[in-house]
């Protein structure tokens, strides 16, 4: 199983790196990004597309048609557009979900952001999130990407993570630490 995930693994980064060097030449990065998020929405989304996707029994000109119909609906990029017909024509589109998200790291990577993840117990309002992302910025003296995650698990507190730098705040994590010392003593 493991051989079929590196193989899966290799393929998507091949071909996102494809898409994200087709799209650079063709200045149509921002936008194709954009619209890569889209489709991964979708994909949550729609049962339909994920079926579309998933189905090993579709047929390649029935899944080309309609990326053909969402792309002109929904005004995709040519190179997106074509990038995606490509995809189902050499029939790696259940590869999509996972080429689109290399994808997507790639182009964040490429602009020199960090990827951190914020988890919290109680709900933080936009300006909250936005101030711990720019204090992480400046700490990592790069630009950070926050993912916020609710998390009412925690009890209370924070977890923050960015690589592999963690900072746990959470009374969940207290309470743990506590009950270790406990069990030791």
């Amino acid at each position: 199983m493991s051989s079929k995930d590196g193989f899966s693994d290799s393929i998507a980064n091949r071909y996102a790196l494809a898409l994200y060097e087709l799209c650079e030449e063709n200045s149509e990065l921002e936008k194709a990004e954009s619209q890569s998020r889209n489709i991964l929405k979708l994909f949550e989304e729609s049962e339909d597309f994920r079926s579309l996707v998933e189905n090993p029994t579709n047929k390649k000109d029935e899944q080309i048609n309609v990326i053909k119909e969402i792309a002109e609906k929904f005004s995709f990029t040519k190179i997106l557009s074509k990038f995606l017909c490509f995809v189902c024509e050499k029939r790696r589109f259940f590869f999509i979900k996972k080429i689109l998200n290399n994808f997507l790291k790639i182009c964040s990577k490429k602009r020199g952001e960090v990827k951190a993840i914020l988890k919290s117990s109680k709900e933080l309002n936009p300006s909250e999130v936005d101030l711990i992302q720019k204090e992480l910025s400046e700490t990592f003296t790069s630009k950070v990407k926050l993912d916020y995650v609710l998390d009412k698990k925690l009890i209370g507190g924070l977890i923050i993570q960015v690589g592999s730098v963690m900072a746990d705040t959470s009374i969940k994590n207290k309470l743990k630490q506590i009950e270790n010392k406990l069990i030791e003593v």
